[in-house]
């Protein structure tokens, strides 16, 4: 195992040195000024000339790129242009937040997803799994953004039962249950695409399962139907649902960016919005590539797991 921990490892390098390549390229292609966009109605020509040069992007594109990525490998993400702060002070005070936020959702889309997943396995056909399929089908499509405006509406315009936005309450909140009646909605709405993508592939991974030999010897020898499905069914069908678990923590984690704007949740994601339209380059490159590395590493782990379960990957 050590091995193919480190042999992964390995191939997570070239990976995120493509990332790099990717980010920066993809910044440069936007239309518009950063120098412009600092300066605003001071932005003379002699002004914007000025400013590129203190900022180097006076530079050819390629210098550009690898004294950005010589500054990263020495953990410098440089200084936000809007803020004037660090970017990886920035990022760090935020990237908690959305780490808050993703983890709650991919538990609710685990739990869910599983539950449903084996409810509907175990009642092929019959009125529990057509419910369950109907749900499933029905989060998988309708977009998360919108799903989350109807729930503010519903919850906390009308109902008045929850927060519309925000982390904690303006005034007398910062406690667990503030944060918590504030993160409802948001992880909810976040969980709820990922919920059908754990639920479908559980309900497969499950009925393949359960018309395999051993299942049926299991029942022959007098195991109560409960332990076959638990203890022999669901631990067999986990094995093909991790990696699809480890795809999901990057979805949540990818699909904070709108949803914190939804619910003006204080994370990385409304920090990228901000940044990309105040042309802010550095922020934005900055937080991208650290909301890519995490997917990569949440894949990453997601295999290690599936290999430690699975003896026959072994």
């Amino acid at each position: 195992m050590a091995q193919y921990i480190l042999k992964r490892l390995l191939t997570v390098i070239p990976v995120l040195f493509g990332l790099t390549i990717i980010v920066f390229a993809i910044m440069a292609m936007i239309p518009g000024d950063p120098a412009t966009a600092i300066l605003g109605s001071y932005a003379t020509p002699e002004n914007v000339d000025r400013i590129n040069r203190a900022l180097g992007l006076d530079k050819p594109l390629v210098q550009q790129y690898f004294i950005w990525l010589g500054n990263i490998l020495h953990g410098d993400f440089g200084r936000s242009y809007t803020q004037n702060r660090p970017v990886i002070d920035i990022i760090t005070e935020r990237f908690g937040n959305t780490l808050i936020l993703a983890g709650t959702s991919l538990v609710l889309c685990s739990i869910l997803g599983l539950l449903a997943g084996i409810v509907s396995a175990v009642r092929q056909y019959g009125v529990t799994d057509k419910l369950v399929t109907l749900f499933v089908l029905i989060g998988i499509s309708v977009p998360s953004f919108w799903l989350g405006l109807l729930l503010i509406l519903l919850f906390a315009v009308k109902l008045q039962w929850l927060p519309a936005s925000g982390m904690y309450a303006i005034y007398g909140g910062g406690g667990p249950l503030d944060l918590l009646k504030h993160l409802i909605l948001p992880a909810f709405t976040l969980a709820v695409v990922a919920t059908g993508v754990v639920a479908r592939l559980t309900r497969t991974s499950m009925l393949e399962v359960l018309r395999q030999d051993y299942i049926r010897t299991a029942r022959a020898k007098g195991l109560t139907e409960r332990r076959v499905i638990m203890r022999h069914a669901f631990k067999a069908a986990l094995v093909s649902v991790i990696p699809v678990l480890g795809i999901q923590a990057g979805f949540v984690l990818g699909g904070a960016v709108y949803i914190e704007t939804v619910f003006q949740w204080p994370g990385i994601g409304s920090m990228l919005v901000t940044a990309i339209s105040t042309r802010d380059l550095l922020t934005v490159q900055g937080g991208v590539l650290i909301v890519a590395a995490a997917y990569v590493l949440f894949n990453l782990a997601a295999d290690v797991v599936q290999t430690m379960l699975d003896p026959r990957l072994r």
